[in-house]
């Protein structure tokens, strides 16, 4: 048996829920920009903007939703890329896939982490929906299972 066999299984099961939940986060945070673009059309361009105004206005959230969801949407869509590169790495599980699948892993993980420091930024000021929450814990969540997906495919080392 090849070494690092065992976490095969693990390791599907904890992709298949990355990707889901990396989907989610895209989803949710483009339905945030959606919301912010449509707003700006409906308070059209002869109202005075809020004071004062930054380029990330968005209507819904704090000072840090505009940030959140830029990243956390840049996140989402980098760490579904790494789950389908992992799921090709589960196909081969050697280590001519490993380089490169766990590269995109520790890249999503790092914008995961990035995304989630924003989010406890906007947990601290207080005042989001529940869409905003949803995106919040959802990116608390895989910046952990994104390490152990780090750390099961970094176990797939292949011994001869």
């Amino acid at each position: 048996m090849a070494k690092g066999e065992g976490a095969k299984p693990i390791a599907g099961l904890l992709l298949v829920l990355n990707f889901c939940m990396y989907t989610i986060i895209c989803g949710t945070a483009g339905w945030a920009i959606n919301e912010a673009i449509e707003h700006e059309i409906i308070t059209g361009l002869g109202i005075p903007l809020p004071n004062p105004f930054s380029s990330l206005y968005f209507p819904m959230g704090n000072a840090a939703t505009g940030f959140l969801v830029i990243f956390a949407l840049i996140a989402g869509v980098v760490g579904a890329a790494s789950c389908i590169s992992g799921m090709h790495h589960l196909r081969l599980w050697s280590e001519h896939s490993l380089a490169a699948t766990a590269s995109t892993a520790m890249t999503a993980w790092a914008l995961t982490l990035l995304a989630m420091g924003l989010a406890c930024k906007e947990i601290h000021l207080h005042g989001r929906n529940s869409r905003l929450k949803t995106v919040e814990a959802f990116l608390i969540i895989l910046s952990a299972t994104q390490f152990f997906n780090i750390l099961l495919i970094h176990s797939g080392i292949v011994g001869k």
